[in-house]
């Protein structure tokens, strides 16, 4: 659980708050009318948070990267007229157009 400390009292002990995070492990969030404002986090926690936010921003980019590709695989077979078919050997000549050997 975080301390909450108005924004006023907060300037007033900045240096003991910093120690409070520092050294006490302590997470404090400043406030300004009752509403958190901004949060004073040791720097480990910062690297936590940031680690996490890039592994958020590449599965979005994958999770992007392969919807383009299944679209654009999908636009490629209608645009020339694709359809994908598995034919055993004996139903190829079946399925020849006319005039085809």
């Amino acid at each position: 659980m975080a301390y909450e400390i108005p924004v006023t009292q907060a300037r007033a002990e900045l240096a003991d708050l910093i120690n409070r995070v520092v050294y006490g492990g302590e997470r404090v969030v400043v406030t300004r009318h009752g509403k958190p404002l901004v949060a004073l986090v040791s720097a480990a926690d910062l690297e936590r948070l940031d680690a996490l936010e890039e592994a958020a921003e590449e599965q979005v980019v994958s999770s992007v990267s392969g919807v383009r590709e299944v679209g654009s695989a999908a636009r490629e077979q209608q645009r020339f007229g694709i359809a994908a078919e598995h034919r055993g050997p004996g139903m190829a000549a079946e399925h020849r157009g006319p005039g085809a050997s």
